[in-house]
């Protein structure tokens, strides 16, 4: 009885609770990173005054992050000699042109990360229990922890190196002008930012772009892990079907033909929203995979060669930079891990169940499951690299590599 009650009790939560709230629980904190840098995939039913506000950021953040990449190599090409010096400025114009890449394939594929989220609402509104949506708000929750801690990381690297390091290094003085210098130097063709108030107004821009910058490196990360936990939790799912096929739930009268039905159609949903969301974020993993590995080379060339000359703080600025660049790259190699571990849990959970009961050429149905579940279904980096645990560590140890080499060269 205490049973039957639970069950009445989780139906009636389900036919009271409103999937809308659900659904925005969901994609809140990946909205609130998108919307103000004009990438939030806009539904068709969307006014066209907000659409054109959209419109508008992209290009204003397009243009003044293109602007900021040109002056800044510009800079390098005209105005320094010193390789040592050069060396230093490629770093951050890196990150600059990796988050303008990156913001422009958000664009780009703007139809089809909606097409994902149509997905993510479609089956918020579907649940037809409550142990579903446990299930699904458990992987939620999970991928808004990994924003937290994505974000954390990012924002507070950027924070120490265009903040602390910008007020701690001194002023430079040169003739009648004294200055801070910018975190991304801007040529002398462009403006002369030895004057005031152009030092100071060109401190700010670059403060709001690094802001915007950061939004869009932790919006891309947060939408990687919201699409793959999604589909864990649907596998999840699947895996509470499987487990139910042979004899099914208390509560639902159903023959088995029916919930083999049920279950198919399910792992088809799923494999198809694993393949929107492959396609719709492959070049964006593929950008970051390999300007971490160029940046986290950099920054450790930094970090090495200012503790050797007594800079402290930069070197552990820097330090903390290699941290966060490390960090995001991690998360989109264990996300691809972990929905690949789960995938392979579908084919496990199919066999261990009594399927030997079913009868007739029933269990014959559950082959190309098994069959599909243990292929190779991974998210990849533009086709290039899988993302897994071990390229995590491939990726660590060529950037090391080239760490190496770079010091061998300068050295």
């Amino acid at each position: 009885m205490a049973g039957r009650a639970d069950i009445v009790n989780g139906l009636n939560a389900i036919s009271k609770r409103n999937y809308n709230d659900d659904i925005n629980y969901s994609f809140e904190w990946n909205r609130w990173l998108l919307k103000p840098i004009g990438v939030w995939p806009c539904k068709s039913d969307t006014p066209w005054p907000k659409k054109l506000v959209y419109r508008f950021l992209i290009l204003m953040y397009s243009f003044l992050i293109l602007l900021l990449v040109v002056c800044s190599t510009l800079y390098i090409f005209l105005d320094i000699q010193d390789i040592e010096m050069r060396l230093r400025r490629i770093g951050p114009i890196s990150y600059c042109l990796m988050a303008l890449i990156k913001y422009w394939f958000l664009i780009l594929h703007e139809k089809d990360i909606r097409n994902c989220m149509d997905y993510m609402e479609d089956d918020w509104k579907n649940v037809k229990c409550q142990k579903d949506r446990q299930l699904m708000l458990e992987s939620t929750l999970f991928g808004r922890r990994i924003t937290v801690i994505s974000a954390t990381f990012t924002f507070g690297g950027v924070f120490f190196y265009q903040t602390v390091l910008s007020l701690t290094s001194s002023k430079i003085v040169v003739g009648n002008f004294t200055f801070r210098p910018l975190v991304y130097p801007v040529s002398k063709v462009i403006i002369d930012i030895r004057r005031s108030p152009a030092n100071e107004l060109m401190i700010l821009a670059q403060s709001v772009l690094g802001i915007v910058m950061n939004a869009v490196t932790v919006g891309s990360c947060n939408l990687a892990a919201l699409c793959a936990l999604h589909a864990c939790g649907q596998l999840k799912i699947l895996m509470s079907r499987l487990n139910n096929l042979v004899d099914g739930c208390t509560n639902k009268k159903n023959t088995v033909d029916e919930r083999l039905a049920d279950i198919v159609k399910l792992h088809v949903r799923i494999l198809s929203f694993i393949s929107f969301t492959e396609y719709s974020l492959k070049e964006i993993s593929l950008v970051e995979v390999l300007g971490c590995t160029m940046n986290m080379c950099m920054l450790g060339y930094y970090s090495i060669t200012d503790w050797n000359n007594g800079q402290v703080i930069s070197s552990i600025t820097y330090f903390t930079l290699i941290v966060s660049f490390a960090f995001n790259i991690f998360i989109f190699c264990y996300i691809g891990e972990v929905l690949f571990e789960e995938c392979k849990k579908v084919a496990e959970t199919t066999y261990m169940i009594n399927w030997y009961q079913l009868s007739g050429k029933k269990p014959l149905s559950l082959l190309l499951i098994m069959a599909i579940s243990s292929s190779s279904i991974r998210l990849t980096a533009g086709k290039f690299v899988n993302l897994s645990i071990n390229s995590f560590g491939d990726i660590i140890k060529t950037s090391v590599a080239y760490l190496n080499v770079l010091r061998t060269i300068t050295s």
